[in-house]
């Protein structure tokens, strides 16, 4: 097959693309060229941005399109306008904060869906990004027959920039007390990026249509079961987790880009426990959590990734913490 992959160098899209080549497809890349310009060297590359230059896909015809980097459905409905028939079967990455909250226990893809407050923002905000990606999904529909729509949780594994769960293995991998929030019934769900990117392409290789979870494993699965995982993968005999209330880590200042994967809230809250049924049903299977945590340990080692954003705290700032916890409860 040609495919074509609007995003193709970073992440979700690099893996996408390095699979897609790995079983002898055809791959063109779209991007701006700012990030990773030079991955996947064997694929052709399109350097321009969605936003003003999708002119330069004229002239070209592809099997497949897989849309990883469309926010606002007004980019949706541009590359549908600049493809014109020839991008083939058409995929959008989603994802699963389209439901309303709260959303019930192991939801299936036909749980109810959040609205904008603002039909008309192109404000992407915490606030904003699941009720944007619900109004993608429907542009999708609107302009492609039988696409193929995937909503993963958070995606995890080599080359994740987000850093989100690469703090926890890492910071487990170096042993000693940790500290976390005590959060035992939180429902959270990861997807190796890897074993999307490989279902997706086989999806695609069959024609497969519909809405799917690329989530794992399936429920009930806590954030305290996510980090025993990783203990039970990398941490050594040290490794000790300290589960702190979060009343007292919001109290301390502590906020979600300290402690990853948790938002901070004092409040009862189940989490987001999704269904991977159907996607079963059509192929789909991961790696066990441990193998993804002591892969991702040994990629950080060998080639670190870039952390801009600054995600996970310091050695020095969880050292206080422990210690004020220490004291509250003597």
């Amino acid at each position: 097959m040609r495919l074509l992959i609007m995003g193709g160098t970073q992440f979700v899209g690099r893996h996408i693309a390095e699979i897609a080549l790995e079983r002898g497809h055809d791959v063109t890349v779209f991007h701006r060229g700012k990030s990773n310009a030079d991955a996947v060297p064997e694929a052709e590359h399109i350097i321009g941005n969605r936003d003003s230059d999708l002119d330069r896909l004229a002239g070209q015809r592809w099997d497949a399109t897989i849309d990883v980097s469309a926010y606002v459905p007004r980019q949706v409905r541009e590359l549908a306008d600049a493809l014109d028939g020839r991008g083939g079967k058409h995929c959008f990455v989603s994802t699963v904060s389209v439901y309303a909250e709260p959303a019930p226990p192991n939801a299936t893809e036909d749980a109810p869906l959040v609205e904008l407050a603002d039909p008309a923002t192109e404000d992407v905000t915490g606030e904003t990004y699941g009720g944007l990606k619900v109004v993608c999904e429907r542009v999708v529909h609107e302009r492609y027959d039988d696409a193929l729509v995937i909503r993963p949780t958070y995606v995890v594994g080599p080359l994740d920039y987000t850093h989100r769960f690469t703090y926890w293995v890492l910071r487990i991998a170096d042993g000693g007390r940790v500290v976390a929030p005590d959060i035992p019934g939180y429902g959270i769900q990861v997807i190796d990026a890897r074993d999307q990117a490989r279902w997706i392409v086989e999806l695609l290789e069959r024609a497969d249509s519909g809405t799917f979870h690329t989530v794992s494993p399936p429920p009930p699965f806590t954030f305290a079961d996510m980090l025993r995982a990783v203990v039970d993968a990398v941490g050594p005999p040290s490794t000790e987790i300290v589960p702190v209330p979060p009343a007292f880590l919001i109290e301390q200042g502590v906020g979600n880009a300290d402690l990853p994967l948790w938002y901070p809230s004092d409040a009862p809250d189940e989490g987001l426990s999704c269904d991977p049924g159907r996607a079963v049903a059509h192929g789909f299977a991961t790696r066990p959590l441990a193998q993804t945590a002591r892969e991702t340990l040994a990629f950080e080692q060998a080639t670190p990734t870039p952390n801009p954003d600054g995600v996970g705290w310091s050695r020095e700032r969880e050292a206080e913490i422990l210690a004020a916890w220490d004291a509250r409860r003597r």
